[in-house]
């Protein structure tokens, strides 16, 4: 019985070039800092006495400044390489995270807020072009799951201690210790990963390949994708909210909760995308993932104030992130020639940016205008049309071919 499940871990761990573990480092140490973040709206409203809609508008200038990051990296990244836009993304991060616990009244936040996730943003299509770039087609999903595995590895231990230092220490701290992970971060990828010359590109070159915003099957996919981050997102900004008012639960207890995801992600996320990457298409497994998220919304309006809700809520809410974000990811770099490929993860990383921008002032508006149950209902539509979207899209999907000997 032990044995299967050994060779089952071992087997979805192998293949894996060396450069991606290095990147899953840099990715550990940098979220073992996530602190600022999932407790900016309680900060906001609690030490800031921000009214809910206006740490709404702070928390969408984030998302703004998410959608611009975004672009911005993907179009440096393929006329620079994906080594300087990551590198600087970490460095000048740290400090905007510094600054920012210095920023007070709603019009500077907003702007500070912008300016900040500008620049930490850019680092996202960056890196996962580098992620792309160095796997195989074969592999691919699997190397994005490592590098989500760090992510939610530091995750699942960055907001339990940011609660716990937030508690003990003050908020103050939380700013310093997200910055010092990003400079740490920063640091590891400078003097462990070499710049390649493949990854630089030059204008000539850029014309090869279609744009992204030329090519229709992939705005359809980034249009449902778009649809279910507007649901998944509520987990940054919103759910702390509902958990302390509705709850009653402390920042360690949200803390907490937060690192289940993370737990779950870390113990089951590889061998899940081991055993399904060859039997679905990625958009089938996409669609499945999202209806997960309709599940756990859908859950948490019918059991709202069950004790184990939550705990069930983090459990389907999980099992759809794990089905859905390194296949899109993974679909995302298939779909684009790899002298595109920086602008293609680009605009998948707006998707999740546009649902920062609109979700947090809409849902804090809702939320305080109807109640959180009308705003849950609301979530599982909204990830039920996106895996109709998706499941439909994948009939109509031809999965152009890229030419991968041209990056290696």
């Amino acid at each position: 019985m032990l044995a299967p499940a050994i060779r089952l871990y071992r087997h979805s761990f192998s293949g894996l070039s060396r450069d991606i573990w290095l990147l899953s480092l840099v990715m550990l140490v940098n979220r073992a800092g996530t602190m600022v973040i999932p407790f900016l709206t309680i900060y906001l409203t609690g030490q800031k006495g921000f009214r809910l809609e206006e740490a709404g508008w702070v928390m969408s200038s984030f998302g703004l400044g998410s959608v611009l990051g975004a672009f911005i990296g993907g179009k440096l990244t393929d006329r620079i390489g994906y080594y300087p836009v990551q590198f600087w993304s970490l460095m000048l991060g740290g400090f905007c995270f510094l600054g920012l616990q210095f920023v007070s009244g709603v019009a500077a936040m907003c702007v500070a807020a912008f300016i900040l996730s500008t620049i930490a943003d850019a680092f996202r299509p960056a890196n996962q072009t580098a992620v792309a770039f160095h796997s195989r087609p074969e592999n691919r999903s699997r190397a994005f799951a490592l590098v989500r595995l760090a992510v939610n590895l530091g995750f699942s231990a960055g907001p339990v201690m940011g609660g716990l230092i937030a508690h003990a220490a003050g908020y103050h701290w939380l700013f310093v210790v997200d910055a010092v992970t990003c400079f740490g971060a920063a640091l590891i990828f400078r003097f462990s990963i070499s710049p390649k010359k493949a990854a630089r590109r030059s204008e000539t070159v850029l014309e090869k390949g279609l744009s992204p915003w030329k090519d229709g099957q992939f705005l359809k996919f980034i249009l449902f994708i778009t649809l279910g981050a507007l649901a998944f997102m509520q987990f940054m900004n919103t759910l702390p909210i509902f958990w302390k008012t509705s709850y009653g639960f402390t920042e360690a207890q949200i803390g907490a909760l937060t690192t289940l995801n993370g737990l779950i992600i870390v113990s089951m996320e590889m061998p899940m995308t081991y055993l399904i990457e060859r039997k679905l298409t990625k958009l089938a497994i996409i669609g499945i993932g999202t209806i997960f998220y309709g599940i756990a919304y859908f859950t948490l309006s019918g059991l709202s104030y069950w004790a184990l809700t939550p705990i069930l809520f983090m459990i389907f809410l999980t099992i759809g992130e794990m089905l859905c974000m390194p296949f899109a990811s993974a679909y995302t770099a298939d779909q684009a020639h790899p002298t595109r490929r920086g602008q293609y993860m680009g605009v998948y990383s707006m998707a999740y940016s546009a649902a920062l921008i609109i979700g947090p002032s809409l849902s804090l508006w809702m939320a305080q205008v109807y109640g959180f149950i009308p705003l849950w209902v609301v979530c599982g539509g909204l990830s039920a049309v996106s895996a109709v979207g998706i499941l439909l899209l994948r009939r109509a999907s031809t999965g152009r071919p890229v030419a991968e000997a041209s990056m290696h």
